[in-house]
């Protein structure tokens, strides 16, 4: 869950905390058939829904490329005996070779399942977990390690290493308060620290793993309050700043590996982004105190020459169409865009698939709050 939505979905608290769904009611899967895609080394995706905080309503989605087959709530079909379902909040989703690893922020976990059934494998312990990249057998996982609340006692976080095959925690290391995205270059990890929970005393800094070692080396002074964290093809680092959401605006930075500092900056809102080859696709969202409104933008860095194109990359009638722009994928192949619309975080969320040359090719409705997809390979290895 996105920090900065942390204060609107306090103001659901009521809501929330009478409209649990029951423990012993798993969501049913739905089928709905949309425009087929060309498969290509990319078979598909699936979509991650947080869900809302404490109604455990996580949920997992799949778009079958061959068939069209969008199939929403396929792990509790995948998993019946999982009666709790996925979970509360679904914070991010990743596939290494023939695992999906789905982690369950509120829940305090990762949901280890086979990438082709959806099925469980294992539930890996992480106390308020985040977020999760994979290099060289492992994956990595951000986590907290205290509760989601308020104020200046909040601890250290750290990065958990688990070995992709025994599925194991093997080691641990402490970063800054509240960790978000994390990206590996060559064999540094690094850790976009917010200290997001304890305004105005925000982090500012990107922690640097030696992953040989398993020890922070440094931390690279950036702005307050970041967020996400992208590693383009050239040694660069992107790492955005959500701000303090009143004075201090959010904007994107630029970080060199090779010298591990900034080098440049963009102003520009940036709430969610990918990087797909020479291009950066950036969702801003950013509340205005001058015309109380939000601003939106989706635009476009491209990242080898590192500069802010012109256009953006939705036709109007989508722009007009999405109330709360959220998530966004881009398949690596076809260059197909998917962004997610969260609505009014209460209920089912939309799905959007525009084409690479701005035609929209489908919408489709989510569970609640579509925010996280990973793209399944046609050929997976046994990690």
């Amino acid at each position: 869950m996105n920090t900065n939505k942390l204060f609107m979905v306090l103001a659901f608290a009521t809501i929330t905390l009478t409209g649990c769904r029951k423990d012993d009611y798993i969501i049913p899967e739905e089928e709905e058939i949309l425009p087929p895609q060309t498969v290509t080394s990319v078979d598909g995706f699936y979509l991650l829904n947080e869900g809302n905080m404490n109604m455990n309503k996580a949920s997992l989605d799949y778009y079958d490329y061959a068939t069209g087959s969008y199939r929403r709530n396929v792990y509790g079909e995948a998993n019946p005996g999982a009666t709790l379902g996925l979970g509360d909040v679904g914070n991010d989703i990743g596939i290494y070779g023939n695992k999906l690893y789905a982690v369950i922020n509120n829940s305090n976990k990762v949901e280890v399942m086979d990438a082709l059934t959806s099925k469980r494998l294992k539930v890996i312990d992480v106390k308020n977990a985040r977020y999760i990249t994979f290099a060289k057998g492992k994956a990595y996982v951000s986590a907290y390690d205290g509760e989601a609340q308020l104020g200046d006692n909040s601890p250290n976080g750290f990065v958990a290493e688990i070995d992709t095959t025994s599925l194991d925690i093997k080691r641990t290391v402490m970063v800054g308060r509240q960790p978000e995205e994390m990206a590996v270059v060559a064999d540094k990890l690094y850790v976009a620290n917010s200290g997001g929970y304890s305004p105005p005393n925000y982090e500012r800094t990107v922690s640097v793993i030696d992953l040989n070692s398993f020890t922070k080396t440094k931390d690279i002074d950036v702005a307050i309050n970041l967020n996400r964290l992208k590693a383009d093809d050239y040694g660069d680092l992107y790492v955005s700043s959500r701000g303090d959401y009143s004075q201090i605006p959010s904007k994107l930075f630029v970080i060199d590996t090779k010298t591990d500092s900034v080098k440049k900056s963009f102003d520009l809102a940036t709430s969610n982004f990918t990087i797909v080859r020479d291009t950066a696709y950036i969702i801003g969202s950013e509340f205005s105190y001058e015309t109380f409104d939000w601003d939106i933008n989706y635009s476009l860095i491209d990242v080898k020459n590192e500069t802010l194109l012109e256009d953006n990359f939705l036709p109007q009638s989508v722009i007009d169409a999405i109330k709360t722009p959220y998530g966004i994928a881009v398949d690596p192949v076809s260059l197909n865009i998917y962004v997610t619309d969260a609505g009014d975080y209460v209920s089912p969320g939309t799905l959007y698939c525009i084409d690479k040359n701005g035609d929209i090719k489908f919408q489709v409705t989510t569970g609640d709050i579509p925010a996280h997809m990973a793209f399944k390979e046609t050929t997976t290895t046994q990690q």
